[in-house]
């Protein structure tokens, strides 16, 4: 059977830079259908050549050293591209047409803009280009974030769907999760008897989940400065890592049975109500923000904020897991550490006079420097009982290779055409999350809430992101530079 590849805004970067290279890339593995074809569909004119002509651009441009231009000319017959106006019923006629018979698997990704996502749904609805037959082709649709910037908006936008669709026809991507990295949490909790014993409020003493940039708003300031790191960031990213970190083991490793404990974690999320939000919440903004081509100057948007928040359920109870993201940052880098309880007493160290307590976690480092790093404490040689700090470490391109990793758009794509929707987000989930952030920005917005902090560029963000942990005696950790931290740092991160 044929299968179609429909991408609403076919000229886009988005299009340009992720979604074309990672479909050449499963080509060149040999994992597209037997059969396929690409449509692009903007309202840019464009004849399918001078298409094709951008999307190979690209292509080298992105991995020059994996090019293969015998396997682009192959892959490149599978290209074309449509212009259309994506409001106009026309369009999506002249779609049906090129698509043909109704035997024909299709596959569409709303690329665009999120106010064109009604829009698009309703037409292919008219079209009748979203209707499956049992035992027929499928018709599944894949949504590009944000998914909506608030509750309100993400329920409508949900409603819209599902008057039109059936749940298992929708795949909202949350590009994270097709992170090798991220994916190996699962196998890290689920597949090693050794961890799992451990991964519970007796445990544990805290968790901290990093997502840290160190460019600025570059060209998404008309979009970010509407949405802040927290629409941004944390309303996907940062709790689906969470959820990942903090979720039962599922019965079975399916899509709805992964999804199921996801939901249990954030619907056993503790909402920070206002009066609150000073103490468990951090907001900042880097200096010179307000100077940003198309930031409004009086512009009051956060682009870092750090939460404090618990789980009220069996496993968690208690524990707190800290998260934080920003942008013009000290390094790009995206970790989790769980952090263990110290030992009873530090019989080594108070013998040896050391004043440092150290104690064990493990480093998750989603990136740049994929792997994981388990601390715990040696004595030093010829040194009486003196310790030191030592780290049994795992890299990715050290066991696998250099270029092991693919790129996150690879594994979903794959996944959608497949029907697998274990790494995209259900609708029930979207809406949990935007309850909790919209929770928080109403704190921020009431008299009580965090006050905005500047920060300067480069740095680790404001002064009340350390103060955040510095309450119960607790620092910010950072083991995932590809620079390793000098023996006896333990890894802290320092403004």
């Amino acid at each position: 059977m044929e299968t179609v590849i429909v991408i609403f805004g076919g000229s886009g970067d988005l299009t340009t830079r992720k979604l074309i290279p990672a479909l050449y890339n499963n080509f060149k593995k040999k994992r597209l259908p037997g059969s396929v074809r690409i449509i692009g569909i903007s309202r840019t004119p464009m004849s399918d050549d001078v298409f094709r002509g951008k999307m190979n651009e690209a292509v080298r441009a992105i991995a020059p050293a994996e090019y293969d231009a015998a396997a682009w000319g192959e892959f490149a017959g599978s290209l074309s591209y449509r212009e259309g106006d994506l409001e106009q019923a026309s369009t999506y006629a002249d779609l049906a047409r090129g698509i043909g018979p109704a035997a024909v698997d299709c596959l569409y990704y709303l690329a665009t803009a999120p106010r064109f996502y009604p829009i698009i749904i309703a037409r292919l609805a008219e079209a009748n280009l979203m209707k499956e037959a049992p035992g027929g082709a499928y018709r599944r649709i894949i949504f590009e974030k944000p998914f909506g910037r608030d509750l309100a908006t993400a329920r409508a936008l949900n409603e819209d769907i599902h008057r039109l669709l059936n749940e298992d026809q929708v795949f909202r991507i949350d590009h994270y999760l097709g992170k090798e990295t991220v994916q190996n949490l699962l196998m890290l909790r689920f597949g090693n008897a050794i961890f799992e014993p451990l991964w519970n409020r007796n445990q544990v003493d805290h968790v901290q989940i990093t997502v840290a940039e160190t460019v600025g708003v570059e060209r998404r300031a008309g979009y970010y400065d509407t949405a802040g790191v927290l629409r941004d960031m944390f309303q996907n990213h940062l709790l689906q890592l969470l959820t990942l970190v903090a979720m039962e083991p599922p019965a079975v490793v399916d899509a709805n049975s992964l999804r199921n404990e996801k939901v249990k974690v954030l619907t056993a999320l503790r909402e920070i109500p206002p009066e609150y939000s000073h103490r468990y919440t951090v907001r900042g903004q880097y200096a010179g923000y307000v100077s940003e081509e198309g930031v409004n100057p009086r512009s009051v948007t956060e682009t870092y904020a750090a939460l404090e928040v618990y789980i009220d359920n069996w496993r968690w109870q208690g524990i707190p897991f800290y998260l934080r993201s920003g942008k013009k940052l000290g390094e790009k880098c995206s970790e989790i550490i769980v952090q263990f309880r110290r030992p009873p007493t530090q019989i080594f160290d108070v013998q040896a006079g050391v004043t440092e307590l150290f104690t064990n976690h493990l480093s998750i480092c989603i990136q740049p420097d994929e792997g994981l790093h388990l601390r715990f404490i040696a004595k030093v040689p010829d040194q009486g009982m003196h310790t030191r700090p030592a780290d049994m470490e795992f890299h990715y391109r050290d066991s696998f290779g250099n270029d092991a990793i693919p790129e996150a758009y690879e594994r979903l794509l794959l996944d959608a055409l497949q029907g697998d929707a274990s790494l995209f987000t259900r609708g029930d989930e979207i809406e949990l999350a935007w309850r909790f952030i919209d929770g928080v920005r109403g704190g921020w917005e009431s008299g009580d809430g965090a006050p905005l902090e500047t920060y300067g560029q480069g740095t680790w963000g404001p002064a009340g992101g350390d103060a955040l942990l510095a309450h119960e005696g607790r620092w910010w950790k950072h083991d995932c530079s590809p620079h390793p931290a000098a023996p006896g740092k333990g890894g802290e991160t320092h403004r």
